[in-house]
């Protein structure tokens, strides 16, 4: 506290000297900018100055915090007469977003654009922050021809969406660089270690989860974005330091509701930064490799909310200060950062000329959503079933953070895209289910996360073709052409558990129930579950089911059930009552059919070798999701004596060497025999396929198609894409009597992001828990060799091996902690001990 009184004295001493004399970031740090990388808080420091320094330019806040508990900041930048009035212009836009403001002439002279800029939401991209610093300080200088700009522009400015990630990375080079700078891409400040620092604390990439918002900072910076919604938006990256600079237009595939508009400006944008490029020789390209299609980039996600979103890439990834590319040019960070600074300006220079234009086009495009919507469907139905209620609630929780609209529907019919199905069909809607009309001011956005099938024009896509919310959800859900009648607004029903002397039964349906009962476990509650279904009081309970009894837990005494209906209201989970042990239909509770729960003891392999983003998704979802301790063992120091005190061994998608052959495997096997339980994830099930376990890696069948004319060099890399998929998503068949798909209605939509599938096993060497159906994807692109290759394969099983068992997924169910339906999966494999 006293650090912080001494700085702001500081501040205020140094501003009643200089009146006002705003100093460069090389002076105010100490040392020229680019010949060193800036720990987060000297950025910050920077910043708290110039917004001292400049007070009638400048607004900072601090909007939230990251993981490590570092701030994220936020400017507010522009001429005196805006910021005297920046509530007003900021509530004035928001109206422009509700679709039915119309500005005069006059208005909308007086509405500045609103550019936002965000810098190095990859930590190890440290160019970005840099130019970030020198970003404002051009903006403000004295004399700046930049500062005109500022009259009818409001330019808001993240110095740094990944403080972690950053400070990771900036505390690892200043560790291993020598006095001055290696330029030799071998030297070892270009070999960053597991896990670098291009992702959050948590291992997560922040550019894949404005949509999702399964983070943090995600949530946090969603809150800010959508009280201003800008204009504009650039998000500034780097990409490996042997590419050019790359800057809008994007590549195809651009997604369809993307406005004339929208594309045309950034055609306007990429001819000026040209023009500057040209002019100090400094290569660039375009219309490659960056697309808009994926909802969930620093740039689709504006651009679906009526910005003109643009990414733009420097070379310079493992860069550190300097270093040799294969041109045999030198990159340096100072180098790395001009340019930044200079596509930077020349958004803000732009996008000031064209203000009237920018402001126009962006209250047009949310009056047209909410009077004739966008996209071919009219109406989203989403069925509220029973079984699916949580993950129907938790999906209405993210529509809510996105200012999407919804209500309740109304009793009738409708024809819509039965998504279960791939068909249309006529359908009942009750008062129950949920009607998203596409008329409504986030038309973009609805009709982009819920469409069943994106269109594409272009194949050769950066990220994955497919992730509809119905899917991701586990939703039965309806898309219609049909504009359908609402009802009344959405209310969660209330939670209250009636009180019991027996007994309560937990229904398996979600990983909600998961995290109620690994509470209980943790608590030291002794829990049951049923093999087989149940009816009881009259009620039918499915296989999974946690039963909550008196037996075994005599010590918590009679306060034992009001403890439990307590805990069970704080999270809003509801119990059935239970009168008695002897059911109607299935096995009573003391049958050898209804097993003891136990409280697992959980590792996973982190460090070289694994995956780093999905250690960080199984890592997360433990900690954040589940609530329920995991232990991270460092896989290059692991001892197959370290598993002694674990019974669940997890393995993320990687390399193991133990997993190399049936010899370096023996020790794993003899603890999985001895009752431990391994899971493994993704691209690691394919070492599985090395062990003699029974499970064979289906390979690519050959193309019977013929080409008329040879292969050309030209086209090489689009040849490859008939190979591959760039997620697809598939409706997989459960056997739902295996512990394995307890809590799911016999299907699993599943998002494959490559070609791995597996043999059915043969009898006696396992379980075929999950496999493709023969009719092909759901939704997204399949390459035309890789699609009979991937129907009727095997997807997710279980190997029994001893007493314990291997567990295997081929697809990444926990896929950016966003797909909500693979995750149960991960629940049963966790908490079930099939034998």
């Amino acid at each position: 506290m006293k650090k912080q009184m001494l700085w702001f004295c500081f501040l205020q001493l140094l501003f009643s000297s200089v009146q006002a004399q705003l100093q460069s970031p090389s002076d105010f740090l100490g040392y020229p900018l680019g010949s060193r990388h800036t720990p987060h808080h000297l950025v910050q420091r920077y910043m708290e100055y110039v917004a001292t320094v400049k007070p009638k330019h400048v607004q900072l806040r601090e909007y939230g915090r990251t993981q490590e508990d570092r701030p994220l900041l936020f400017l507010a930048v522009s001429s005196p007469q805006n910021m005297s009035r920046l509530e007003e212009i900021r509530k004035t836009n928001l109206l422009l977003t509700n679709g039915s403001v119309l500005l005069n002439e006059h208005q909308l002279k007086a509405l500045p654009t609103i550019v936002w800029l965000s810098y190095n939401v990859h930590g190890n991209e440290a160019s970005s922050t840099e130019a970030a610093m020198l970003t404002l300080f051009e903006l403000l200088r004295d004399g700046s021809d930049c500062t005109p700009w500022l009259t009818n522009t409001i330019v808001l400015i993240d110095p740094c969406l990944n403080p972690d990630g950053r400070d990771r990375y900036v505390n690892w080079y200043q560790s291993v660089v020598g006095k001055s700078a290696n330029t030799n891409p071998l030297s070892r400040e270009h070999q960053e270690p597991w896990p670098g620092g291009r992702s959050n604390h948590y291992y997560f990439d922040l550019n894949r989860d404005w949509a999702w918002l399964t983070q943090l900072e995600s949530q946090q910076r969603i809150k800010l974005y959508r009280s201003w919604m800008p204009h504009v938006h650039v998000d500034l990256h780097e990409q490996g330091f042997n590419e050019p600079y790359y800057f809008a237009p994007a590549a195809e595939p651009y997604h369809e509701v993307i406005t004339p508009w929208q594309r045309k400006f950034q055609q306007e944008i990429g001819a000026n930064h040209a023009r500057y490029f040209d002019k100090n020789g400094w290569l660039y390209f375009t219309r490659e490799l960056f697309d808009l299609l994926y909802p969930s980039y620093g740039d689709t996600y504006p651009v679906y909310n009526g910005a003109i979103g643009m990414t733009y890439e420097q070379a310079g990834i493992r860069a550190g200060l300097g270093v040799v590319n294969e041109d045999g040019d030198t990159l340096t960070l100072y180098g790395r950062l001009i340019h930044h600074v200079t596509t930077s300006l020349s958004t803000i220079e732009v996008s000031a000329g064209q203000q009237q234009k920018l402001v126009q086009e962006f209250a047009a495009f949310f009056k047209n959503a909410r009077e004739l919507g966008m996209g071919v469907y009219k109406s989203f139905v989403l069925k509220n079933e029973t079984q699916r209620e949580t993950y129907l609630q938790k999906l209405l929780a993210l529509l809510d953070e996105h200012g999407i609209e919804y209500r309740f529907g109304t009793n009738t019919t409708a024809k819509g895209y039965n998504y279960a199905t791939a068909k249309e069909e006529n359908f009942n809607i009750t008062s129950s289910d949920i009607v998203i009309n596409t008329a409504q001011p986030n038309a973009a956005l609805v009709q982009v996360l819920f469409e069943p099938r994106t269109l594409l024009s272009d194949s050769a896509t950066y990220d994955i073709t497919a992730w509809s919310f119905p899917y991701a959800y586990g939703l039965q859900a309806y898309a219609s052409k049909e504009k359908i009648a609402q009802g009344e607004v959405w209310k969660p029903t209330a939670v209250v558990n009636r009180p019991t002397t027996y007994g309560y039964a937990l229904r398996w349906d979600s990983p909600t129930a998961a995290s109620f009962a690994a509470r209980l476990l943790q608590a030291g509650v002794k829990l049951r579950y049923a093999e087989d279904s149940f009816t009881a009081n009259g009620k039918k309970f499915n296989p999974g089911t946690i039963l909550i009894l008196k037996t075994s837990n005599e010590r918590w005494g009679d306060a034992f059930f009001d403890k439990i209906s307590t805990w069970a209201n704080e999270q809003a989970i509801n119990i059935i009552p239970l009168s008695s042990g002897f059911v109607q239909q299935g096995a009573d509770f003391g049958s050898e059919k209804v097993h003891p729960l136990h409280a697992p003891r959980v590792a996973l392999f982190s460090g070289e070798g694994t995956h780093s983003l999905n250690v960080g998704e199984v890592w997360h979802f433990f900690e954040k999701q589940l609530d329920y301790p995991i232990t991270l063992l460092n896989l290059n120091s692991f001892s197959a004596n370290d598993l002694v005190g674990f019974d669940v061994l997890v393995l993320a998608e990687g390399r193991y060497r133990f997993l190399e052959s049936r010899e370096s495997f023996e020790e794993i096997q003899k603890w999985i025999q001895g009752g431990g339980r391994l899971i493994v994830i993704g691209q690691s099930t394919t070492q599985l396929a090395k062990l003699d376990l029974g499970l064979v890696l289906r390979k690519e069948e050959n193309s019977t198609e013929k080409s008329s004319s040879p292969a050309l060099f030209k086209n090489r890399n689009r040849d490859q894409i008939s190979t591959t998929t760039t997620g697809s998503i598939w409706r997989i068949s459960l056997d739902a009597s295996h512990p394995l798909a307890f809590g799911y209605p016999g299907f699993y939509y599943s998002l494959k992001t490559d070609d791995i599938v597996f043999e059915p096993l043969k009898e006696g060497k396992g379980w075929n828990v999950g496999q493709t159906l023969q009719e092909g994807p759901l939704a997204g692109f399949v390459g035309s060799r890789l699609k009979p290759t991937l129907n009727k394969g095997l997807i997710l099983g279980q190997l029994p091996v001893g007493q314990g068992n291997i567990s295997f997924f081929a697809d990444n169910i926990l896929f950016r902690n966003y797909w909500e339906n693979g995750k149960l999966l991960f629940c049963n494999a966790l908490f079930f001990n099939a034998r």
